[in-house]
């Protein structure tokens, strides 16, 4: 056989060498290999040898090519995005964008929630200054876990800072309803409305004031409806039964507005009922904190009264409670610098 073809022979088995190995590579990565493979914060940290960043820089890419991968980011994907951004935040505090990116995704139990407020804590120790980081903390501790306190202090924390949304305040007016006595929300917005000369602010809380009154006005309500209900046996029809009748038990309805309105601005609202509840026509509903029902479920997820931790949120979305994107497909919208 000649040299030529005994070339041609040996190309001709190199390719069919070369096609057998690539059919037996893994097609997938070793990102796709699932949160066990990750390693340690600790151990990975250890072993840097002075590369944190280039590190950091990989574990990353790792996270954003498992979320960017998935249709649908489910409870085990979601604590493999958790123990990677560990990894990526321990060795590099002081990224911004992949705290938030893990906590949006971070809410398929209780356990993975409270991993989530965890990264966001040391986010907040790195960034005191991001307003972001305390919502998505107070918003993990109203929505998913029920913690008023919890959610109220770091919303107010958060509402102190540049760039933060404007209802704020309210917000945090509304769950110090909840935790205590509508007075302490009533104390809030009065200190605020006296610390502040702009009129967009003033014309805020002093809306919040309003409500707050009239809630007041519903609870009284709400007391006089029960004490109906212990004299005759039997609940109200209408609320003007409170003030008529053999078994009437307060002299007359309070004002379903606020007090102070101008008559020109009166919109002839009246109190009616709403199941449990009597509602002012002039707020609509009562003063507190209202859930969407998102996932079919009302109240904090995984709260006292909540389903059990082993019920999930679809996490099929790619933006967290801001609207900050949290794909990974795109860098941090407020100019917050990647890993």
């Amino acid at each position: 056989m000649s040299s030529k073809a005994l070339q041609i022979v040996a190309t001709f088995g190199f390719v069919l060498l070369t096609g057998w190995a690539h059919a037996r590579v893994p097609v997938e990565s070793r990102a796709d290999l699932g949160e066990d493979f990750v390693p340690s914060p600790s151990a990975v940290d250890a072993a840097s040898l002075g590369f944190d960043a280039v590190l950091a820089d990989y574990y990353w890419l790792q996270a954003v090519q498992v979320a960017g991968s998935q249709d649908v980011v489910d409870a085990r994907i979601a604590g493999h995005l958790g123990r990677l951004v560990d990894v990526v935040t321990t060795l590099n505090p002081h990224v911004s964008h992949p705290y938030r990116f893990a906590a949006v995704w971070m809410t398929h139990s209780r356990d993975q929630v409270l991993e989530a407020n965890r990264l966001l804590e040391r986010a907040i120790e790195h960034h005191p200054g991001d307003w972001r980081n305390y919502f998505y903390l107070g918003f993990n501790h109203f929505y998913y876990l029920g913690n008023y306190p919890q959610a109220a202090a770091a919303l107010e924390r958060a509402m102190s800072l540049d760039g933060s949304p404007g209802y704020l305040p309210r917000l945090v007016a509304r769950l110090k309803s909840e935790t205590g006595d509508i007075e302490v929300a009533e104390v809030f917005l009065r200190q605020l409305l006296a610390g502040t000369d702009d009129p967009g602010e003033r014309a805020k809380y002093e809306t919040g004031l309003d409500e707050i009154e009239i809630e007041q006005k519903a609870r009284f309500l709400d007391r006089a409806r029960a004490a109906y209900r212990a004299l005759a046996g039997r609940d109200i029809e209408r609320v003007e039964d409170l003030v008529r009748g053999a078994f009437r038990v307060i002299e007359r309805l309070p004002d379903p507005e606020p007090d102070a309105i101008p008559d020109p601005l009166r919109r002839g609202s009246v109190w009616r009922i709403d199941g449990e509840r009597i509602v002012s026509s002039y707020v609509g509903s009562r003063y507190e904190v209202h859930y969407s029902h998102y996932g079919g479920h009302e109240g904090a997820l995984y709260g006292e009264s909540a389903p059990s931790a082993d019920v999930g949120v679809e996490a099929d979305r790619t933006s967290g409670p801001t609207g900050e994107d949290t794909s990974g497909r795109t860098t941090d919208p407020t100019g917050g610098e990647g890993a």
